[in-house]
């Protein structure tokens, strides 16, 4: 473990004040400056937060050339009793430094406290103590049993392995659950690292990077953290011949050009991409509740979340009165500060965000859907008034692509069969809900195509569950035991015995 800086609860503090703050990129157990940084921006105030490494394609190689070594020289990838002390290790550090990590969520990311103590921060410090449990368990090898053939006994079995040099790029949105939803699988499997942060949210996932320098004993090389702006950087690490694994998080179209990208060497890749997910609203469901949960779910973090339900689909003769009951309930939800106990919904990531979110909107109005609350832009910061849309298109570009903000737009719907016809039709399938008597909703749930489902604000989400989509929303799973797998070799061995 190295002796040196870590974040401190000054630092991180620093949302409000003038203080700035620096990160470095973590490299071959070094933590290192770079050549040039960039600004990252607090998105509640739109003041320069701190300033990050702008990695260079450099950077990127001598990255990937430690990864490389640290797999290839190093018994990392064998030695099962190391990986279980390393993350009990960075599973304490974050524990230790859970406060500062908040802070620092809340000012970089725009994230509220309330979303801190769950999907932000403290359900992914608890992935890292799952998979450290779950490798003193998990079964890295499966007995086959013995064949004849050619007139002797053969004896069979499969040995698990890791899937070598990893390359883990993840989105803004939630950058502590992507990084450790990513890493921790990757660890436990006996992968190396290299950990990319989004553009928008690099403190936080360098500020991880340091608490492994300075808290564990992960070797030099095993894992590696960048940031940086420049596309030349993640080109290297989904082309690079000594990376074996991409695992990316973020929108479809990029999913795609990774996808594509590492083709040329036939790299393992497994993609957690958009989604634009429906919840059903079936006639003998509680409006109510329905209503509850669709108004505050679509506004979690600003509806920067790829599995929310963004599309709620209501049955006809019930539209107006559960529009008013959303719309009642968006009046409720108190935006603003994000570091206030008492806000709900903070600000989206950048102002880039807010304006496609708002030309979304507008779009949608002069195509003829109804504004029926909301649309707004609120300063300072890049705050965007809950916004409830009807009279959608079910085609339209405002029902089928990503917004990812706090837009819900209504669809009606005829009959059961009509419902799920609209809530599939669609490139993703990530995620869905319904509401209405059990037997009917659980009916209703096992004919949508999506990895993951809701049946009357059932919570799916937890360190043990898999997570992922049908269609164009990704490619494999994260979390549970499907996310180590994904991390995992099968060597099929035999020998002759007898």
């Amino acid at each position: 473990m190295q002796e040196t800086a870590t974040i401190s609860s000054d630092e991180a503090g620093a949302a409000g004040s003038a203080s700035r703050i620096d990160r470095r990129l973590l490299i071959d157990g070094q933590l290192l400056e770079a050549e040039r940084t960039f600004p990252s921006i607090n998105p509640a105030t739109g003041a320069v937060l701190g300033h990050a490494p702008d990695a260079t394609v450099g950077d990127a190689e001598a990255a990937v050339t430690a990864a490389r070594r640290a797999f290839d020289t190093t018994d990392w990838s064998t030695n099962i009793e190391l990986r279980i002390r390393c993350l009990e290790q960075l599973h304490q550090a974050l524990v230790d430094h859970r406060d500062e990590l908040a802070d620092l969520t809340i000012a970089e990311v725009g994230a509220t406290e309330s979303l801190c103590q769950g999907a932000q921060l403290d359900s992914p410090i608890d992935i890292v103590r799952y998979y450290a449990d779950l490798l003193k368990t998990y079964p890295m090898t499966e007995d086959l049993g013995n064949i004849e053939s050619r007139g002797m006994q053969h004896h069979r079995w499969v040995e698990k392995e890791a899937g070598g040099v990893v390359a883990a790029i993840i989105a803004y949105n939630y950058p502590n659950q992507l990084a450790l939803a990513k890493l921790a699988p990757a660890l436990a499997a006996g992968c190396t690292v290299v950990l990319k942060s989004a553009p928008d949210t690099p403190l936080i996932t360098l500020a991880l990077g340091e608490l492994i320098a300075n808290h564990t004993d992960i070797p030099a090389g095993v894992v590696n953290v960048l940031s940086g702006a420049d596309p030349e950087v993640g080109a290297v690490l989904t082309t690079s011949p000594d990376v074996d694994v991409v695992t990316f998080t973020g929108s479809t179209p990029t999913g795609r050009r990774i996808m594509a990208a590492a083709s040329d060497t036939l790299k393992k890749v497994f993609l957690e991409l958009g989604g634009k997910s429906a919840a059903i609203v079936l006639d003998d469901a509680d409006f109510n509740t329905a209503a509850l949960f669709s108004a505050f779910s679509m506004v979690t973090h600003a509806g920067q979340g790829c599995a929310l339900t963004s599309r709620l689909l209501v049955p006809k003769k019930n539209h107006d009165e559960i529009v008013e009951l959303v719309k009642n309930n968006f009046a409720l939800v108190r935006y603003g500060d994000p570091a206030d106990p008492s806000t709900y919904m903070g600000p989206l990531i950048s102002e880039k965000q807010r304006d496609k979110v708002d030309g979304m909107v507008k779009r949608a109005v002069e195509a003829g859907a109804t504004l029926v609350t909301g649309g707004e832009k609120v300063d300072p910061g890049y705050f965007y008034t809950p916004t409830l849309l009807t009279n959608v298109d079910p085609d339209g570009e405002i029902a089928q692509e990503e917004v990812f903000g706090p837009v819900l737009v209504v669809i009606a719907y005829d009959d059961d069969d009509d419902a799920v016809r609209i809530a599939n039709n669609s490139i993703y399938g990530l995620s869905g809900a319904v509401f209405g008597s059990q037997d009917r909703a659980l009916a209703v749930a096992r004919r949508i195509r999506t990895g993951t489902f809701s049946i009357n604000g059932g919570m799916y989400f937890n360190p043990d569950s898999p997570f992922g989509g049908y269609k164009q929303s990704g490619i494999g799973r994260e979390m549970g035991t499907a996310g180590l797998e994904e991390f995992l070799e099968s060597k099929t061995i035999a020998t002759v015995v007898g």
